[in-house]
Formats: structure tokens, sequence, C-alpha cells
């Protein structure tokens, strides 16, 4: 039996494109439902692309109601992964799904996390505080934002001709090359947690 990954991402969702690339024909794991926040998301096109299933949730249906638990248990899933995803995860669904969550983070956490810390404001935050180098981090996630234990890291060197773009395509492409292979790595994990 497959790994079933769910995904959420509330905006263009290339990370989310990565994996339903690497996971497409793959023997341990594949990606079963893309969710998001938000309903003009291009992640919805990107997920329509590989034919995977999607579902648009309000906050209300989010945080006050069970829906979303409830679809991911429908759909069987292992592990949620997520890609660019901006808000807080509620209690019912860490306790519905212990330590099978994980996210993506652009920067070297702790440094540059917590609430507001996403996409170019961290970038931007590094580049004030002439940072020589910077990075990504893959963490489980808990109740508070970007505090989960961390899984992995990968750097990179901030050179001093570097701007906001230059730096984000740096942190993207390192994003683009670890995630897959990080969730690889947590598939058997996860599975044999489960069962």
């Amino acid at each position: 039996m497959k790994t079933r990954i769910a995904i959420f991402a509330s905006g263009s969702g290339s990370n989310a494109q990565k994996l339903m690339e690497y996971f497409k024909n793959h023997n341990d794991g594949e990606v079963v439902l893309v969710l998001t926040n938000n309903p003009d998301a291009y992640v919805l096109q990107r997920a329509d692309n590989f034919e995977i299933p999607t579902h648009v949730f309000t906050r209300e249906e989010f945080f006050k109601t069970d829906e979303v638990v409830k679809l991911l248990k429908n759909v069987q899933a292992d592990l949620i992964v997520l890609a660019g995803f901006l808000w807080l995860v509620p209690q019912s669904l860490l306790k519905a799904f212990p330590n099978q969550i994980i996210n993506i983070h652009p920067s070297l956490l702790p440094k540059y996390g917590g609430k507001g810390m996403y996409g170019d404001h961290v970038h931007k935050a590094v580049l004030a505080n002439n940072e020589a180098e910077s990075g990504i981090t893959i963490h489980f996630v808990n109740e508070h934002f970007d505090e989960g234990e961390t899984i992995h890291q990968a750097k990179f060197k901030i050179e001093p001709d570097d701007t906001l773009d230059s730096i984000k395509l740096k942190g993207q492409q390192l994003e683009h090359q670890h995630f897959p292979k990080v969730i690889e790595s947590l598939l058997k994990k996860v599975k044999t947690s489960t069962m």
C-alpha cells in the first residue's frame, strides 16, 4: 500500500507541483488530495493538470468544524504536507494526525519564523539583517507557527550582490531539490506509525 499524501497550499503551488511530479508514478507514495483556503490559488490548476482531486475550504470550515479532518480521513491520508500554506493548523487536525503534518519554511529556523513570517517577509528580514547565509527548514507542525521539530535544513550563501529576487530563487531551488526527497524518506516511517 502506498503512503497517501494530502497537500495544503495557499498560492501558486510550485512546491506542490514538484511533489505531484515526484510522486506521480512512485512506488511508495502518492498525492491523493490538494486543499486550499484560496479559491483563486493557481495550485488548483496544477492539481487539475495531474488529475488530483481538490478541495477549497473557508476559515469557518477549517477552524470551527471537523469537515477538513473528515475529508482527510475519508481519503485515508497518511501524511499532510503544507507547501506554502499560511494558516495556523487547528488543534483538531493536529490531534487527528499526530506527527503526520510537515511544513517547509524559507529560512533556517528558529531564525525568521513565527506569525507573519512567510515568503518575501522572511527574505526581506534576512537581507535587512545582513545575514551571511539563509536556507530552508522542513519541520513537523505543532500548535505554534514554525516551532515544530526540525526534520531537515539546507543552506545557501548570501553574496554581497544578492537581491530579494536572487535569494528567493536560491531558496526555491533548495525547496524543489530537497522537499520531495525528505518526504520520500518519511513515507515508510509515517506508514508504520499509522498502522
